[in-house]
């Protein structure tokens, strides 16, 4: 069988798995957050931190409950790591330096999962399964809160209540999470993944000597790092590890995680506002993408010339050779158009224009289908601006689901969409007119630059993943990239919210003969348009300086 025909399959199979689960798991996540029901173990919780989950609360209130969760979750997360010295079941390893430990803690807190260290040479068991594997779970749940809370926004109306911030929080750990992370950690346990809390040990070395290696909980971790697109690894090769993803079968069950909730969060917003159908053109605005950008990638990277290329059927640098070009492709696009960050390759490695479409997968904002959470609500903001697009060319007042998209609707999405490019950009540019930062580049030139613009793109973004080649963990990327993934992951949902608050307060406005017919594929072709047209003005000149220009010259 021909690399290109097993490539088509693979992504034929995982095309198949992902329909068969849209609509269990999409209405399934849409009885959970409308019903006003509550399961005893989630009772047992709300009095454990004193919240009441049946009082509604207004966005500023929602936003203060986001805030304020995710803020002890960053002083615990560091505290944790501060103390690792003394803990038990920290194999020995020392407490983490004041600017890592901040920089971690901003990371997984904010769903970035950036890794500046060694996590097999750095984080003991406990941090790894009390600290971060905690915050994989919550600050995945964190982000589809804030989701369920603005499509509660289009669906309700002479209201300004969203929901209870608690209950949506709680309800997305113990019913969406954690059942199916227990069933998938079962799955990659079988497919050969590790789970223990063994020591240090040596290993002979292929070739003689010994290697030292730690156990770990890592088939529970690996799990829910993709399933909440998280994406940090137990070991600094991350998803290219082989106790992380043993085999070609572990790697595309691990692709479908990633992508299974954001795509299914669509059919959850379709029923939340009483339309499936405009859950579907959601849905067909971002599977158009993801497909677009898979192909795009295979090419690029089956398409390498030379004699080397030739002899390895394609641009295999920096590849395992158990997954192949096909499965690495597949790997990277959705670990960049979400915001997993999760790697089973090295992205500095691909050609030139392959290292160029993951920087733009995660520069059009992660939507395609994007991050738990992140990917919905980025995507009702692009839609937003695309209804917005469409009243002007047709001179008609915008509206969506009903609602009417004024000056302070689109205030509040504008904000959306300029906070993210501004510290990309900005972050970039200081890192390069500076004289230390480039001193951690590898490589000179436009691959050097796009190591620069993908570690700010990855942090503001709340991916992850690195192009490797970058020293990170300098007290200046430490620092920078940890205030970068903060204002990237809080400073859209304040918009997100207030939208969201907004929407909810209107009354809506009836159809007539000259709406804007949403749910159909018109609507879904603007939508794209939008988006590509967005991203493309906003970071084509950076591009250009970067992949484009080593893409050009190879």
């Amino acid at each position: 069988m021909s690399p290109v025909l097993a490539g088509a399959l693979q992504l034929l199979a995982l095309i198949v798995a992902l329909g068969l689960s849209y609509r269990p798991l999409g209405d399934h996540m849409a009885r959970v957050y409308s019903s006003d029901k509550h399961l005893r173990v989630e009772k047992w919780i709300y009095r454990g931190i004193g919240a009441d989950p049946t009082v509604e609360m207004r966005w500023p209130a929602y936003l203060r409950g986001v805030l304020a969760f995710s803020a002890v979750g960053v002083l615990f997360l560091y505290l944790l790591q501060r103390a690792q010295g003394v803990l038990p079941g920290s194999l020995g390893f020392v407490s983490i330096d004041p600017d890592q430990a901040f920089n971690t803690a901003a990371s997984f807190v904010a769903n970035t999962n950036w890794q500046s260290y060694y996590g097999e040479q750095a984080m003991g068991h406990v941090v790894q399964t009390g600290g971060l594997a905690v915050q994989n779970f919550v600050s995945a749940a964190v982000g589809i809160a804030v989701a369920v809370a603005l499509v509660r926004g289009f669906a309700r109306s002479r209201t300004g209540e969203l929901g209870n911030f608690w209950a949506d929080l709680v309800r997305g750990v113990v019913r969406i999470l954690l059942p199916i992370a227990v069933v998938g950690a079962l799955v990659l346990v079988a497919c050969g993944a590790i789970q223990n809390f063994a020591g240090i040990h040596e290993v002979g070395q292929f070739g003689g000597g010994t290697q030292q290696w730690n156990g770990g909980a890592v088939a529970s971790q690996e799990v829910i790092k993709e399933l909440g697109t998280n994406g940090g690894g137990y070991f600094n090769a991350n998803s290219a590890h082989p106790f992380e993803n043993p085999n070609a079968l572990s790697n595309l069950f691990e692709i479908y995680l990633i992508l299974l909730i954001p795509f299914a969060l669509t059919r959850t917003f379709g029923r939340m506002v009483g339309s499936v159908r405009q859950g579907y053109a959601i849905l067909g605005a971002m599977a158009a993408i993801w497909l677009g950008f898979t192909a795009l990638m295979m090419w690029t990277e089956f398409a390498g010339k030379g004699p080397a290329f030739e002899l390895a059927g394609g641009a295999m640098e920096g590849k395992e050779t158990r997954f192949g070009i096909a499965g690495s492709s597949l790997f990277a696009v959705a670990t960049t158009l979400t915001s997993t960050g999760a790697v089973n390759s090295f992205h500095s490695s691909y050609t030139g224009f392959g290292g160029g479409i993951t920087l733009l997968g995660m520069q059009l904002g992660e939507i395609a289908p994007g991050g738990v959470g992140s990917g919905l609500y980025g995507m009702l903001i692009m839609a937003v601006i695309a209804v917005f697009i469409a009243g002007l060319m047709v001179g008609r007042t915008p509206e969506y689901l009903g609602k009417k998209i004024g000056v302070r609707q689109i205030k509040y999405a504008a904000c959306y969409i300029l906070v993210t490019p501004a510290l990309v950009l900005g972050f970039t540019a200081l890192a390069m007119a500076l004289d230390t930062p480039p001193q951690s580049m590898t490589n000179s030139g436009a691959h050097g630059f796009s190591e620069i613009l993908y570690a700010y793109t990855s942090g503001a973004n709340n991916n992850g993943s690195a192009f490797a080649g970058l020293s990170a963990d300098t007290p200046w990327f430490n620092s920078t990239l940890g205030i970068a993934m903060l204002l990237g992951r809080f400073l859209p949902m304040v918009f997100v919210l207030a939208l969201a608050g907004s929407l909810a307060e209107q009354t809506p406005v009836p159809e007539t003969a000259g709406t804007l017919r949403t749910e159909k594929p018109l609507f879904t072709g603007v939508l794209v348009g939008t988006i590509l047209i967005v991203a493309g003005l906003t970071y084509f000149p950076a591009l250009a300086l970067g992949p484009l220009a080593e893409g050009l010259a190879a």
